[in-house]
């Protein structure tokens, strides 16, 4: 059962940071943002915490340097909320699966309209 230990302390740190980033931090470059997973390391020495915002490229970059900014702070508050015998370093990513997974979609999409353009007749061409 000791993979239920890394799981709940990473829920409770994605949990924390997110009350945090949302109620505490207030940089503008950091805006809207939702905290959407956290890996830790087996040792529980390193975490990675992924957040998605919407918006294009520079407004995650934006919201990337204001987080980096409140590491430390961010970091002192878990410390308070989230016991641990050793706080993990933490580090930032963009979470980009939202906009991967949209991506994905739309071109499920654009062939499924493509082959109605193309009519029943050459759907399937095989065996002949």
């Amino acid at each position: 059962m000791t993979t239920q230990r890394p799981e709940r302390v990473q829920e409770a740190i994605r949990e924390e940071v997110a009350k945090i980033v949302q109620q505490e931090i207030k940089d503008p470059r950091i805006g809207f943002i939702t905290i959407t997973k956290v890996e830790l390391t087996r040792d529980l020495r390193f975490a990675r915490i992924y957040f998605s915002i919407l918006g294009d490229p520079k407004d995650k970059h934006k919201a990337l340097k204001g987080l980096n900014n409140a590491k430390g702070y961010i970091k002192g508050r878990l410390a308070d909320k989230v016991k641990l015998r050793f706080m993990p370093d933490i580090a930032f990513k963009i979470d980009d699966s939202f906009e991967y997974t949209k991506h994905i979609y739309d071109l499920l999409d654009k062939l499924k309209k493509e082959r109605k353009e193309d009519g029943p007749d050459n759907q399937d061409d095989k065996g002949e």
